[in-house]
């Protein structure tokens, strides 16, 4: 059972990483660049040979997940009265939104098909930015890597697929801020893609027998796996 809870609390740490990326960017206007791309990152990996390659492999959880993971050993260890309410509120929705996707078939095809062309488009800029590093002919592809789909126009492609897809549900998540940094084009992008990062995150954790109302009653499965992925 222990291996089903450590991949339960990785789905669980993604949907945290993107709620908080979405707060920060909705109050600050900036994050930390290796948590936006780990969490865009993992929207991508439509066929990962194991839980931990979502999210850029096991070695690397402790750094990519890092944010993630402290915001559910916040919950874990502090007091309710100090968690951030905006974070537990855009998770809480982004696993209500990902229940909803879950029984469209057809979205979920719509959204499988938009993917490829993002990652083709993102094959795009991966040679674009590299070829001439590497001294390589066009013909080589290179293994694309989370900067890559960090690209302005990779991210605003996953935001357009976010609004002509789970944006035409009638639940949407209201993310609060400052005016100044949520009516900036490229901020609203990276809120966009990160909530359908939360809701890819989301699958996963449903995939492995995550449950609403084990949201309630968690910390006790929480601690070890935290301990285990953190080390």
């Amino acid at each position: 059972m222990s291996r089903q809870h450590d991949e339960q609390t990785l789905g669980l740490a993604g949907i945290f990483q993107a709620a908080a990326l979405v707060e920060q960017i909705a109050t600050r206007g900036m994050v930390a660049q290796n948590s936006l791309e780990t969490s865009i990152y993992s929207i991508m990996q439509l066929d990962p040979a194991c839980s931990e390659d979502i999210y850029g492999g096991a070695a690397d959880l402790p750094y990519n997940l890092h944010l993630g993971l402290q915001n559910l050993k916040d919950i874990v260890d502090k007091p309710r009265a100090e968690h951030n309410k905006d974070v537990i509120r855009y998770v809480l929705s982004m696993v209500h939104l990902e229940r909803k996707l879950s029984s469209n078939p057809e979205m979920l095809q719509t959204i499988g098909h938009r993917l490829k062309q993002v990652t083709e488009q993102a094959k795009y800029f991966n040679s674009e930015n590299q070829y001439s590093e590497a001294n390589l002919a066009p013909e080589h592809e290179l293994a694309l890597t989370p900067s890559t789909y960090c690209h302005p126009n990779v991210v605003a492609n996953l935001a357009s697929l976010y609004q002509d897809t789970i944006s035409s549900f009638s639940f949407r998540i209201q993310v609060t801020g400052d005016p100044r940094h949520l009516q900036n084009s490229e901020n609203a992008a990276k809120i966009r893609a990160l909530l359908l990062a939360g809701i890819r995150s989301a699958m996963l954790w449903r995939q492995k027998g995550g449950k609403r109302w084990h949201l309630l009653f968690f910390k006790s499965r929480l601690r070890p796996s935290l301990k285990n992925i953190m080390g």
